[in-house]
Order: structure tokens, then C-alpha cells, then sequence
């Protein structure tokens, strides 16, 4: 697979995890594409490995999004802003503390979008509680999910 490809397939990643962030685009689906058509140009047998985990992962994220609170983001309060400041957050996490990073890191960027909106601390965290109990942990879900297979794939493309 060329360089340009692999540029390709690693914007549709990028494309899909922001996608995760606003409402009515399939982020994690492109996401998934993206592993797939990686995984047909490449005839690694890694590269088909990481189709198979990220299709695991992506099963159980949907599972674990049924079982969670419907998303009503909207009505808790939560801007676009709050999602942009959330996905930073969670990306900042992830590359900073590998991984798990991504849950404090997504909690702290809602954090920060609140605080600099109502400015009081107390208030900031009472926004985090009530974002997160009206469906920010059903998006936290899913980008985790997703950061874990664009990791997946990059480490696969870095060192595969």
C-alpha cells in the first residue's frame, strides 16, 4: 500500500472520530471503512487482525451504547463546543497516557469548555455530572472505542 493510501486511510480515520462527535454522522462506521479498505489493499495478515479486533470492539461499544442512557445531549445543555472541547480532551488523554488516558481526558474537556462558560467551579462540575448522565458516556464510549482502533491501526502501520 502507497504512502498516499495510507494517507487516505488515515484521514477517514480522523474523519470517523470526529464524526463520533457530531450528531447524525456515523463516525464510528467510517472508522470501520477505513480499517476495511486498509485491511483489502494490505495483504498483511496483521492488517486483517486489526479488521477483526476493530469489528469486535465496534460490536461491543454498540452493546455497551444500548445499554447506557439514550443520548439527549442537547437538552443537558451540551453545545458543540462542549464536543470539541471533549475530543481534544480525549486525544490530548490518549497520545499523553496511552490509552486510558482518553477517559480523563475527555472528562476534562468538558470540564474546561464548562468552566470557561459559567466560570464558577462548582457549577463546571455539576454540567460534567449532568452531560455525562445525559449521554456523554455513551459518546465517551464510542470514541474510546474508536481511538483504540485508529491506535490499533497506526501501530499496525508503524511497526507491523
Amino acid at each position: 500500500m502507497g504512502v498516499w493510501e495510507l494517507l487516505l486511510v488515515g484521514l477517514v480515520l480522523l474523519l470517523g472520530l470526529c464524526g463520533v462527535l457530531v450528531p447524525g454522522v456515523p463516525g464510528s462506521w467510517l472508522v470501520w471503512a477505513a480499517v476495511l479498505w486498509w485491511a483489502l489493499k494490505d495483504p498483511r495478515p496483521v492488517a486483517w487482525w486489526v479488521l477483526v479486533g476493530a469489528t469486535v470492539a465496534l460490536f461491543l461499544s454498540q452493546v455497551v451504547r444500548w445499554a447506557l442512557p439514550p443520548r439527549r445531549l442537547r437538552a443537558s445543555g451540551a453545545t458543540p463546543r462542549t464536543g470539541v472541547y471533549a475530543g481534544v480532551g480525549a486525544l490530548t488523554g490518549f497520545l499523553l497516557l496511552p490509552v486510558l488516558g482518553a477517559i480523563p481526558g475527555f472528562l476534562a474537556g468538558v470540564y474546561l469548555c464548562e468552566r470557561r462558560r459559567v466560570g464558577r467551579h462548582a457549577e463546571a462540575v455539576a454540567a460534567v455530572r449532568t452531560a455525562m448522565r445525559s449521554g456523554g458516556s455513551s459518546v465517551l464510549a464510542e470514541l474510546f472505542t474508536c481511538l483504540l482502533i485508529a491506535g490499533a491501526w497506526l501501530g499496525a502501520v508503524l511497526w507491523g
